[in-house]
């Protein structure tokens, strides 16, 4: 190995090192964390409810079979305190973002189990899927943003294989209303379009810091530029070199970056863009005033001028009397940190509205009453489907 290479391998290393360090905790957690034998039972003990595995994080594999992406994938799934297989709950699926996979649950669910043990937020059964390209969360190898695309039929893997997959095994609602899709940032904007596409098995969907237009320019042709509803215009190409944002102020975010994985070489990716951009969806899959309940929380600081399209998006909803629900964190930057863990009780308000209909007996549960392990049996119906291996109201 020459020594210009080993500089090369250096510096390399010493600038992924840097950026891992600039990147919100999530990420820089799910990246280079690698999951122990005893993490699940560990973190049971702590819950009021139970994290069932469906991975190969904790050294055995426990991963669903995935007829869409032909190989097995990662879950966590959540039973709340009081579940029981034969009381039915409502049910989430969350996506996570862009750089994470599966195991930024395990990040979040202490934080929603205390919230359910409060009564701050309803109980429900969450499953977590994976939707990294490789099956491993990577910073350079962007993410699916859970749709089909040259990367994967990532949107049937929400749709076809975990949604069966969580109806068939636990006791849940079967109201569509009863169904929420969820996620932040990437699994955010996923939320939105596998939500909108797939109206009859979603009725409440749930976007934090999410991407909801992706032609987002002001009058002046800036991607940067707040929201001004005076001052707008779309964009009708794009620019794999344009920067959407810099982590830190000094790490650029370039197009190419989120997008490449998803299409070949030379592709025009726009046809597909405003296909799987929520705002155009609003029209192009006729969404009506009522059909489905919308919320939306987001940071003021967002690095990627996330909250621009929010407020745009919002304001598309308003004029077509489709009302949607705001909740924004002053100062929060897009992170899970700064602004999804702040936002946690407002999603819990609203979706305990939204959900009332359908949410079983509140269980008096004051502690923590985990007890470890891993798959118990009697918490499904078909054990033959484990693996062998703040509030700004609604508008309008």
């Amino acid at each position: 190995m020459s020594r210009w290479t080993r500089h090369a391998i250096l510096w390399v290393g010493v600038l992924l090192g840097v950026f891992c360090i600039a990147l919100p905790a999530p990420a820089f957690v799910n990246v280079i964390r690698i999951g122990h034998r005893h993490e699940v039972t560990r973190l049971n003990r702590k819950l009021a409810g139970r994290v069932l595995d469906f991975t190969r994080n904790h050294g055995c594999d426990r991963r669903i079979w995935s007829s869409a992406l032909c190989e097995k994938r990662d879950a966590y799934v959540y039973l709340p305190p009081g579940y029981d297989q034969t009381t039915p709950f409502p049910m989430m699926i969350w996506l996570h973002g862009i750089g994470q996979d599966e195991k930024n649950f395990l990040y979040l669910v202490e934080k929603i189990d205390a919230a359910i043990r409060g009564g701050c937020f309803p109980p429900m059964v969450i499953v977590a899927p994976d939707g990294s390209i490789d099956g491993q969360p990577c910073l350079w190898n962007s993410g699916s943003f859970f749709v089909n695309s040259k990367a994967g039929r990532f949107g049937d893997w929400v749709t076809e294989d975990v949604y069966p997959f969580l109806l068939q095994s636990f006791c849940i609602r079967p109201e569509r209303e009863a169904h929420v899709i969820a996620g932040g940032s990437m699994g955010g904007s996923g939320a939105y379009v596998i939500g909108f596409q797939h109206r009859e098995k979603f009725g409440q969907i749930v976007g934090v810091m999410p991407g909801l237009n992706a032609r987002y320019l002001d009058c002046r042709g800036r991607y940067r530029a707040n929201y001004d509803p005076h001052c707008v215009s779309w964009r009708t190409e794009f620019s794999g070199r344009r920067v959407l944002g810099r982590f830190k102020g000094v790490f650029p975010v370039r197009e190419r970056w989120l997008i490449r994985p998803l299409f070949d070489r030379g592709e025009d990716p726009f046809p597909f863009i405003m296909a799987h951009n929520p705002i155009e969806m609003l029209d192009s899959h006729g969404i009506r005033p009522g059909e489905f309940g919308l919320f939306v929380g987001y940071g003021t600081k967002d690095e990627l001028n996330l909250d621009a399209q929010a407020e745009q998006f919002a304001d598309a909803c308003r004029e077509r009397g489709i009302a949607i629900t705001l909740a924004v964190v002053p100062g929060g930057r897009h992170s899970t940190d700064s602004t999804g863990i702040p936002l946690l009780p407002s999603i819990g308000r609203w979706l305990t509205q939204q959900l009332q209909p359908y949410e079983p007996p509140t269980p008096s549960v004051t502690a923590p009453v985990g007890a470890g392990g891993y798959l118990p049996l009697a918490a499904v119906r078909r054990a033959g489907l484990f693996p062998s291996a703040s509030l700004l109201g609604t508008l309008p």
